[in-house]
């Protein structure tokens, strides 16, 4: 049915007022069957948002908000694709103004639960059980029921996250595991078409639709990744990609492997680099750097389906034997040009911030406890979790915002309102000051309502105290709008 005139209208004068918030934005270009769906999302949007890793119950406040939001997680008129298809245009406007290349970052998280009816979800892994062995020695196992997410995160090259650009839900009916099926089957012979690594290619197609200039556009994986369908499908899309190698594939003209071509090349330079052990304590590894261009063919059981391919293999090996923490040993395979030791650290340099979705992800579900929901069938999680992923977006987005464009404007993320708000509940610890208030002041601002201290030498406040700070900001915001409808 889509949206009527009157909704139209109403949605338009809502993002023209000078009281636009950022749900309005995220929620306006979203286009359910009914208009009221679209409202009802909207306020579902806000409430979650607004009070974040609570319940349903809890964040409706009464008994008529909460039924309207399990009907709307249980509408068979409502998808995934519908709560994010908004989203996914807003990301794709932050990607028109950003400026240089945009990193894809992908990735593959799970949901668990414990249900009475685990059938009604799906079966994702088996688990050990605690003291518990079979006769012959090996512990029992357990199927666990959940939801397995793919997920797709444009950022910058500063690590700003401009929001997903694809995310694939999925539930299996049995579990068997890689190894029982190598059993039977050679894996590299079936086709990727009814494979669950499918995900990957789907969601690189529609992620790289978001781009009015592919080629802008880097999608970047782990191990996971190493697909070889998923190169050829970049290459068809006009897209790049850099994913972290585990499969030593056949080269040149399939006399050699990959691997022992570049156990030929020498060193081309050195690169130092700060990590933390496993303690957490800073430590310096020195990674030898070796790249290498190199025809690369596809499994023997697919040659006569993909073409070979010419990439680019990065070497990055750590020097000496490491304490406390594992040894760094990258593998890179790229179509990207490198032609010096400065392309092929910049390559390890935008591979190294594939961790930001998985601190998304952490987000999702330390932040928003998606795991914690009661929604007894996959449909109805998968619908929340959708909501979550704006509202773990946001929090993320914001995070990052105060690290990458301090000096922006404040209005750029907050309200006028909410500015005047924040300016009479935290006091500026230098009032004298003439300067001016920056995105960064205000963020700080908000940080310091979920706990952050804000002391000189302090680092920048993480995710965890930004959505608590927003909580609390929203609740308070929440209770000031209130009293002065009231008072007039």
């Amino acid at each position: 049915m889509g949206l009527t005139s009157r909704a139209r209208d109403e949605k338009a004068h809502r993002l023209a007022s000078d009281a636009v918030t950022w749900f309005d934005r995220e929620a306006a270009l979203c286009e359910f069957q009914d208009a009221r769906l679209g409202e009802r999302f909207r306020m579902l949007l806000k409430q979650i948002g607004g009070d974040i890793g609570q319940s349903i119950p809890m964040v409706c406040q009464d008994w008529a908000n909460t039924k309207a939001a399990y009907r709307f997680f249980s509408n068979e008129r409502v998808s995934e694709a519908d709560i994010l298809s908004g989203h996914f245009k807003s990301t794709r406007e932050r990607i028109a103004a950003a400026k240089g290349p945009i990193l894809v970052l992908h990735d593959t998280t799970e949901f668990t639960y414990q249900r009475e009816r685990p059938d009604l979800i799906g079966m994702i892994k088996r688990i050990p059980k605690s003291n518990s062995r079979r006769l012959d020695g090996k512990p029992q196992t357990y199927t666990t029921c959940g939801i397995l997410m793919h997920s797709s995160l444009a950022v910058t090259l500063e690590g700003l996250p401009l929001g997903l650009s694809a995310v694939k839900f999925w539930t299996r009916k049995k579990f068997r595991g890689v190894a029982a099926l190598r059993r039977e089957v050679n894996l590299t012979r079936i086709p990727i078409e009814t494979k669950e690594s499918i995900r990957w290619l789907e969601n690189l197609k529609q992620s790289t639709e978001l781009f009015e200039k592919p080629s802008q556009c880097i999608h970047i994986g782990d191990r996971e990744a190493d697909i070889y369908e998923l190169f050829c499908a970049a290459q068809e899309v006009g897209t790049h990609f850099l994913v972290r190698t585990c499969v030593n594939r056949l080269a040149g003209d399939g006399d050699h492997t990959v691997a022992t071509i570049m156990d030929e090349v020498v060193v081309k330079g050195l690169h130092r680099i700060e990590v933390q052990d496993s303690k957490g304590n800073p430590d310096q590894a020195v990674l030898e750097i070796r790249y290498r261009k190199i025809r690369i063919l596809p499994p023997i059981g697919k040659q006569s389906r993909y073409p070979a391919l010419t990439l680019t293999v990065i070497h990055a090996d750590e020097r000496g034997a490491p304490k406390n923490r594992k040894k760094i040993e990258w593998k890179l395979l790229t179509d990207l040009p490198v032609q010096s030791r400065g392309d092929a650290i910049e390559k390890l340099e935008w591979y190294s911030l594939r961790w930001k979705i998985e601190v998304f992800h952490k987000i999702l579900k330390s932040g928003c406890r998606a795991e914690d929901s009661q929604l007894r069938t996959a449909q109805r999680l998968t619908n929340l979790i959708s909501v979550f992923c704006i509202v773990s977006w946001r929090i993320f987005w914001m995070t990052m915002l105060n690290r990458s464009a301090p000096n922006a404007s404040p209005e750029f993320v907050l309200t006028k309102a909410e500015i005047q708000l924040l300016d009479r509940l935290v006091k500026d610890k230098n009032p004298a000051s003439t300067q001016r208030k920056t995105l960064s002041h205000y963020l700080i601002k908000i940080a310091r309502l979920g706990g952050y201290l804000a002391r000189a030498n302090d680092p920048p406040p993480g995710n965890l105290i930004m959505w608590r700070g927003l909580s609390r900001f929203i609740d308070i915001a929440t209770g000031a709008t209130t009293l002065t409808q009231k008072c007039g």
